[in-house]
């Protein structure tokens, strides 16, 4: 299982569709996905599950993988949350 923290840097008033965006980003991949914060963790291929977690920018939250293509789910949804270079 692999985890990586990730800070929220995508404008508030994007995030709804970010949050659409990234599901279908984890809906590629095979690996079991969750992301969390605080206490609560939610499947990053749902899209309620998401937007429950009410996500602001500038926010932490630790996506976790699990799975064949988990290093490469990671990677792809850090960037889909915090565009900047990652190079």
């Amino acid at each position: 299982m692999l985890r990586k923290t990730v800070i929220v840097h995508i404008p508030n008033e994007h995030l709804n569709n970010a949050a659409t965006f990234f599901i279908k980003k984890a809906n590629e991949f095979t690996s079991h996905i969750t992301v969390s914060r605080e206490n609560n963790s939610v499947n990053a291929k749902s899209l309620l599950g998401l937007l429950s977690m009410r996500l602001e920018y500038g926010m932490p939250i630790d996506i976790t993988a699990e799975g064949i293509d988990a290093e490469e789910a990671l990677s792809a949804l850090e960037k889909v949350l915090d565009p900047t270079d990652h190079n």
